[in-house]
């Protein structure tokens, strides 16, 4: 499973979210309540993102006091779910130019929500609670269009950019570090079971629509151009593109996740990986 860090509010996180929805209060009255429910009433980031992972996914079955609860619980259990938490705010933060403050992937991006949200599903599955987990799946394949199976091993510091359509599959394990715009896939190639899923490295950037399909590994800082369909393991470093896709250039870009260059190599070799 890739390391979650574990880390302190060395960027000091939680204080320039309360910083921005202390100024969203000011400047817009009539969301002053929602910033103060959500961020202002809560001594910290476990508490504020509780509660809204809670007001999310709470439905009749499951209230949202009860969704926070459990959240509360993970949290308390394994710090470094906040940790990553954390790390995912300053990656979208960092990778994304329209956001201006941490208040916006908080609590508008349902890139964000759902990643965090799915922390909780997976923590829920470890502990061997897999039907409460699947019901977290579920209200998360409803409520953002993103469909990650609980199982589903992912790092820090991950940017889900728009998030609609993202499908991630049982066996799957993504990198820290890693990008990945809509309608990116990591599935199965059929029926069988067992390790089934890509194993996504580091620093990786997966583009929209992208499709990688099996037990192959995309290497660390690769990048897979948008709308490929990669079906064999792509050497770290390298960029592919097409369908099926095809080495395009090697090395690409030092940190491809990062900077979310997108452009391809005018080479292209002549042979599929």
């Amino acid at each position: 499973m890739p390391k979650l860090e574990i880390v302190t509010d060395r960027t000091g996180t939680w204080r320039q979210l309360r910083a921005a929805a202390q100024a969203a209060a000011r400047d817009e009255p009539h969301l002053a309540s929602q910033m103060n429910a959500v961020i202002l009433s809560h001594e910290d980031l476990a508490g504020a993102l509780s509660f809204q992972i809670g007001r999310k996914l709470g439905d009749s079955e499951l209230g949202p006091m009860s969704v926070r609860e459990v959240c509360r619980d993970a949290f308390g259990a394994d710090p470094s779910i906040i940790a990553a938490a954390e790390a995912d705010l300053q990656a979208v933060s960092e990778r994304d130019p329209a956001i201006k403050t941490l208040l916006q992937p908080f609590l508008y991006l349902k890139g964000f929500q759902a990643l965090q949200a799915h922390r909780v599903s997976h923590w829920l599955w470890n502990q061997g609670r897999e039907t409460l987990a699947f019901h977290f799946q579920s209200r998360i394949s409803e409520l953002f269009q993103v469909d990650i199976h609980p199982a589903a091993r992912l790092g820090s510091g991950l940017f889900l950019d728009h998030g609609t359509g993202i499908v991630i599959g049982e066996t799957a394990v993504v990198g820290d570090e890693v990008s990945m715009l809509h309608a990116v896939t990591l599935g199965g190639t059929g029926a069988e079971r067992g390790d089934r899923h890509p194993k996504i490295g580091k620093g990786v950037l997966l583009g929209a629509g992208a499709k990688v399909l099996g037990n192959i590994t995309v290497g660390d800082y690769a990048k897979v151009a948008s709308g490929s369909v990669v079906l064999k393991a792509v050497p770290a470093g390298c960029t592919v593109a097409g369908v099926p896709a095809r080495l395009v250039n090697c090395p690409t870009g030092a940190t491809p996740a990062r900077t979310m260059d997108h452009t391809l190599a005018d080479i292209v070799y002549d042979f599929v990986i």
